[in-house]
C-alpha cells in the first residue's frame, strides 16, 4: 500500500473496520472507499460487481460480517450462516476480478476446534469438532479462509487471512441480547450501578478462560501485515494471556464502580472451555500487542458512557 491506494474498508462502520479506518488515516493513507449498507449491501452479488467494477480497489480490508454472541449465535444459525458466506464469497471474488491487488480477510478464533490443544496452533483448523454454540459463524469464517486459499492456488490472487482472538473496545455493540461478553458486562454492570441493584447475574459458572485483544490492537495488526505478509497461512492475532470469566466480570465490577454480589447462572451454557491463541507466528513477524487490559476496558468504559445516544444494535 501506498498513500494514495484506492483501500475498500468492507464493514467499516463495525467495531473492527471503523478501528482499521482510523489506522489508516492516522497513517496518512487518504483515499478510502467506504460504503455502508444503505450504499452497498455486500449480501447481494449484482450491487457487489457494480460497486467493484466502478470503484476499482486496489486493497481490500474485508471487516464486514453478522457477528454476535453466544445467545445470538444460536438463535439464529441460519442467518449466521448464509449472510457470512454471501459476504465473504461476494467480496473476495470481486475483488479478484477487478483487479484488486491485495485482500485481507478476518476470521475469527471460532474457527478452532471446541478441544484444541492450548494454546491453539493454527495448524489445528480442521483437527476436531466445533463448540456447537457458534459453529454456523464458524463453518462460515472456516469457509472464507478457504476460499482465499483457493484464489491464491488457483488464480495468483494475494488474499491473506487473519484470525484475531475476542476483540473490544470503541464502537462495540453493547447490546444486552446480541453482544459478546466484555461489552455485556459493561452494560450490565452499569445498569445495575444506576439501579442500584444488589446483584448482576452472568451466565455460565465463569470458569472459562478467554483472551482478548482491545481493536485498536487488532486495527493496528491488521494494517501492518497487509503491508508486510503475503502468505497463504493463516496468522492467529492476539495477546497471548488470557482471563476467566469470572475474574473479567471481578475486573469490569471495579471499574465500572458497581458494589453489589455476582450471581452466577449454571443453567445458561459456558461455551468453549478455553481460546488461547498461539501467538508466536504474529510475534515472528514482527508485531506484538500493545493495549494492557484493564487500560482498555477503562476507555472502552468512558467510551460506552460518552455515547450513550449513538451505541449501535447488533
Amino acid at each position: 500500500m501506498n498513500p494514495d491506494s484506492r483501500i475498500f474498508v468492507a464493514g467499516h462502520r463495525g467495531l473492527v473496520g471503523s478501528a482499521i479506518v482510523r489506522r489508516l488515516q492516522a497513517l496518512g493513507y487518504s483515499n478510502l472507499l467506504l460504503a455502508g449498507r444503505e450504499v452497498l449491501d455486500l449480501r447481494e452479488r449484482t450491487a457487489v460487481d457494480a460497486f467493484f467494477a466502478r470503484e476499482q480497489p486496489q486493497v481490500v480490508f474485508l471487516a464486514a460480517a453478522k457477528v454476535g454472541g453466544i445467545h445470538a449465535n444460536d438463535t439464529y444459525p441460519a442467518e449466521f450462516l448464509l449472510e457470512n458466506l454471501q459476504i465473504q464469497n461476494n467480496v473476495i471474488d470481486a475483488a479478484y476480478r477487478n483487479g484488486a491487488h491485495k485482500l485481507t480477510f478476518l476470521g475469527s478464533s471460532c474457527i478452532y476446534p471446541k478441544f484444541a490443544e492450548q494454546p491453539i496452533r493454527e495448524d489445528s483448523l480442521l483437527t476436531g469438532p466445533l463448540e456447537p454454540t457458534n459453529e454456523w459463524y464458524a463453518i462460515a469464517k472456516i469457509a472464507g479462509i478457504k476460499l482465499c486459499q483457493a484464489y491464491r492456488r488457483q488464480y495468483g490472487f494475494n488474499a491473506i487471512s487473519l484470525m484475531p482472538t475476542n476483540l473490544y473496545g470503541p464502537g462495540d455493540n453493547f447490546d444486552l441480547d446480541n453482544s459478546h461478553v466484555l461489552p455485556a458486562l459493561i452494560r450490565k454492570f452499569h445498569q445495575a450501578k444506576l439501579a442500584g441493584a444488589p446483584e448482576v447475574v452472568m451466565w455460565g459458572t465463569g470458569t472459562p478462560r478467554r483472551e482478548f485483544l482491545h481493536v485498536d490492537d487488532m486495527a493496528a495488526a491488521t494494517v501492518y501485515l497487509t503491508q508486510t505478509y503475503n502468505g497463504a497461512d493463516i496468522v492467529n492475532v492476539g495477546v497471548g494471556d488470557d482471563i476467566s470469566i469470572r475474574e473479567l466480570a471481578e475486573l469490569v465490577k471495579d471499574i465500572t464502580g458497581y458494589t453489589g454480589r455476582i450471581v452466577n447462572d449454571t443453567s445458561k451454557p459456558d461455551g468453549t472451555p478455553r481460546k488461547l491463541l498461539d501467538v508466536s507466528r504474529l510475534h515472528s513477524l514482527g508485531w506484538k500487542a500493545q493495549v494492557e487490559l484493564r487500560e482498555g476496558i477503562a476507555a472502552t468504559y468512558q467510551w460506552f458512557l460518552d455515547n450513550q445516544q449513538s451505541l449501535r444494535a447488533a
